[in-house]
């Protein structure tokens, strides 16, 4: 005889234009899309402000080690903000649960040398109450200093990026 199974509907909200009700967000969403404004602006201060003061900021997990702390988060984006003439920074999906945010979207943004860099975009924030704690970044970095180098993203990549962002 089969074993009986049982299936429970997913515990994480995900954002669905053909679902809406499914988009009961605790306020991550909300904290995420606030960094993504306040980034835009070039306003650190803002970003920060939604930073664990002990957050692990993996910005390209895999590749480079972790930033340990908001000091060096700051320090870093003021780096970064140095390089970059206009974010535009995109989320096209996320899905939420617990104490976890997942986004897909593309990092985009024109440098200061006024190339475009643009790379597909997945990430993992872990909040502390309304605060980011953890954050891991996953894009291909190469492909990122490929078109911030001025070399044009192939076809697929553009594909992935022209999509509306929610």
């Amino acid at each position: 005889m089969g074993a009986s199974v049982a299936v429970a509907a997913p515990a994480a909200s995900v954002n669905a234009p053909t679902a809406p009700a499914q988009d009961a967000s605790s306020g991550k969403r909300e904290v995420l899309s606030a960094v993504l404004e306040a980034w835009k602006a070039a306003d650190i201060d803002a970003v920060c402000s939604h930073l664990d003061d002990d957050v692990v900021w993996h910005y390209a997990a895999g590749v480079l080690p972790p930033l340990r702390g908001a000091l060096a988060a700051r320090a870093f984006l003021q780096k970064l903000r140095d390089d970059i003439a206009e974010v535009r920074w995109r989320i096209f999906n996320y899905a939420e649960t617990g104490d976890l945010l997942f986004v897909e979207g593309v990092d985009e943004y024109i440098a200061a040398n006024s190339a475009r860099a643009v790379a597909p975009y997945a990430g993992v924030l872990v909040f502390r109450g309304a605060k980011i704690c953890e954050w891991r970044d996953y894009f291909d970095r190469g492909q990122l200093e490929k078109t911030r180098a001025g070399e044009a993203p192939p076809e697929f990549v553009e594909a992935l990026i022209a999509r509306p962002a929610r």
